[in-house]
């Protein structure tokens, strides 16, 4: 078995947050919303179905948990859950906080304006704003 390879435009659009059970913990770098991915560390699986059932069972639980620290944490009105995978295949479950009157609200965020990345200082503080999060995400592996 290869080791695990993340793909390439999600390495080039996200920052790593560190590693659960089952997936690669990633920030998106659009400081617009707090948004966060978890990719599944299993090469060529494209979608949820094609994981073991364990698998699934495991990605539901970081699901959950990341879900609830990002709410908990930024107090979101809405949290949209999505495994597009139309521009990169790689199985990857975005968590996005949706705020009433943010950007994009109350569509999707996709395509509705370029993203803004984050600066250094910004970055920082989001990183030491999602630790305890993470440490969430951890503890259901």
């Amino acid at each position: 078995m290869s080791p695990f390879t993340l793909h390439p435009k999600l390495a080039a659009d996200t920052v790593s947050l560190g590693s659960s059970a089952l997936c690669e913990v990633r920030l998106m770098n659009d400081s617009t919303w707090p948004w966060v991915l978890l990719v599944p560390r299993r090469n060529g699986v494209r979608e949820i179905y094609q994981l073991s059932e364990a698998d699934q069972l495991q990605l539901l639980r970081e699901s959950s948990a990341l879900g609830q620290g990002l709410m908990e944490t930024f107090r979101g009105d809405k949290l949209n859950v999505a495994a597009l995978g139309n521009m990169v295949p790689q199985l990857h479950l975005h968590h996005i906080v949706r705020f009433e009157g943010d950007p994009a609200w109350p569509g999707p965020v996709w395509g509705r304006q370029p993203p803004v990345a984050y600066g250094d200082a910004e970055l920082a503080e989001r990183v030491e704003r999602l630790a305890p999060v993470l440490e969430a995400v951890k503890a259901v592996g």
